[in-house]
């Protein structure tokens, strides 16, 4: 290869990175920024707890519907022009939570909005699947470490709002018109997968026997994936709780628990694809798993404000990896579409990421609050056991 083609190829690889990161951040944007304005929406609405816990179902239930339809989809129209549709959908249903004047109309809205925004998740994991292949090491988790920072600018952003007492329905049509100039500027640079090519790759294997021995591997993943994802789903929902019940933290540091662990994540995702590359995505996954279980076992075994903090900080650390490195060796599954593997996975691993929430609310009620990190704690260690026997990609 000449140095002109070199540097042709070597441009637009970094075109294409900086387009999928870009499309992350829209994501991670959208979702904080919804997050950062729910106090006032059930204000509005005059929605009591109950209620609200009721109403935010909509999302997952929209996200689960959603994933037959986006592995569909995927293979007709190729992921490009998917992440293209469902992240302007994602703004556009975001600006419809802040119109909502009723119950009825925030809960359509929320059932769209999880709709859409797993569509993106899998088309925008897809397009990062084909940017890895193009720099031929890890850059997985780089990406969702921008979706981790999105969160936070998302968040404050929603500060911003909040302190000048601007209602969601403008905050939210900001981020919108944000979001379309970003798809404007981006787009182009994404990478033009074409559906009948996908569909035809997911049908290269004729035989049931060859389908089967094919799924198995992604079977795998999509446990590896549960098991973090309930970890997650845990520390998203409870860590406050768990501080403010067990720790007994008063005031600010309820949150330092949470604030601990998202730090730690955001943070150790653009360290993430470095150990990979160095060590291997079979032992980063097993020192996550690892960290994940220790860091929940410091918590439960010494549930004090500065330990607690500790351990939830090495879970962040532990949960950083697994789900970018699961969704990179799905993606390079013989015999089957990117897309096609990201949806089959992705429904696993979700399913854990609703599970968990509600099974700490089960146990706790039956044992302890400590007794049910206890369990998650063991579903960390599934990580690192499932993934000593899974061939990774």
């Amino acid at each position: 290869m000449d140095t002109a083609s070199l540097k042709t190829s070597v441009n637009s690889r970094l075109a294409l990175r900086i387009a999928v990161a870009a499309f992350f951040f829209m994501a991670g944007l959208s979702f904080a920024s919804w997050a950062s304005r729910i106090p006032a929406i059930q204000q509005k609405l005059h929605l009591s707890e109950a209620a609200l816990g009721g109403v935010l179902l909509a999302i997952p239930t929209g996200l689960m519907c959603s994933l037959p339809f986006t592995g569909w989809i995927i293979t007709k129209i190729g992921s490009r022009k998917l992440l293209i549709i469902a992240i302007t959908l994602y703004a556009f249903f975001l600006v419809g939570l802040g119109a909502a004047q009723n119950i009825v109309e925030l809960i359509a809205c929320l059932w769209c909005y999880g709709f859409v925004g797993n569509a993106a998740n899998i088309a925008v994991n897809t397009q990062a699947v084909a940017a890895e292949k193009m720099y031929e090491k890890p850059i997985m988790a780089s990406f969702h470490g921008i979706w981790s920072m999105a969160g936070f600018t998302g968040a404050g952003i929603g500060i911003f709002m909040i302190g000048k007492q601007i209602p969601p329905f403008y905050h939210f049509i900001v981020i919108m018109v944000m979001i379309f100039a970003g798809i404007i500027i981006s787009s182009n640079k994404l990478v033009h997968d074409s559906g009948k090519a996908a569909a035809h790759e997911g049908e290269a294997i004729p035989t049931i026997r060859e389908r089967l021995r094919t799924m198995s591997p992604l079977l795998k993943l999509g446990i590896i994936a549960f098991c973090s994802m309930i970890c997650e789903g845990t520390m998203f929902d409870w860590s406050g709780v768990y501080f403010k019940k067990v720790v007994l933290a008063e005031g600010g540091w309820i949150g330092a628990g949470y604030f601990a662990f998202m730090c730690t994540m955001a943070l150790g995702r653009f360290t993430a694809d470095w150990f990979a590359g160095k060590y291997g995505l079979k032992r980063t996954l097993q020192i996550s798993g690892t960290l994940t279980a220790a860091g929940l076992l410091v918590a439960v075994l010494f549930p004090y404000l500065w330990p607690s903090i500790a351990g939830f900080m090495l879970v962040g650390v532990g949960v950083c990896s697994v789900v970018p490195m699961i969704y990179s060796s799905a993606g390079r599954t013989e015999g089957i579409a990117p897309g096609v593997a990201l949806t089959a996975v992705s429904t696993i691993g979700f399913s854990g990421f609703m599970i968990g929430p509600p099974l700490i609310g089960f146990i706790a009620g039956i044992a302890t609050l400590r007794a049910s990190f206890l369990l998650i704690a063991c579903m960390g260690l599934s990580v690192a056991v499932i993934s000593s026997k899974t061939k990774l990609r």
